[in-house]
């Protein structure tokens, strides 16, 4: 779940919303007045989402990447292929 919530309401409630983020994986955007907002996340999600954006498609390191975020249900997982003869036949050609 992803959370929005105010400077204000983030200063004010500081360890909750820090205990969220690091134990529940959370994502708090903070708005700001006369600011842009803010995203926190915990570190770990930081360095897999680094790490995937990085990696260039079809490698080692952004598969490794891209599982540890399907896991944490950050990315949507790929879609299960059904085989059935057309599947397999068209490896034949």
């Amino acid at each position: 779940m992803t959370l929005a919530i105010t400077q204000s309401t983030f200063r004010t409630q500081l360890k909750k919303y820090l205990d969220q983020i690091s134990e529940d994986n959370e994502t708090v955007y903070v708005t700001r007045s006369n600011n842009s907002s803010v995203a926190v996340v915990n570190q770990e999600k930081l360095n897999w989402l680094e790490r995937y954006a990085r990696a260039e498609d079809g490698t080692r390191d952004h598969a490794i990447a891209r599982d540890q975020l399907i896991r944490q249900k950050i990315i949507a997982p790929d879609p299960i292929v059904r085989s059935n003869e057309n599947y397999w036949g068209q490896f034949n050609e």
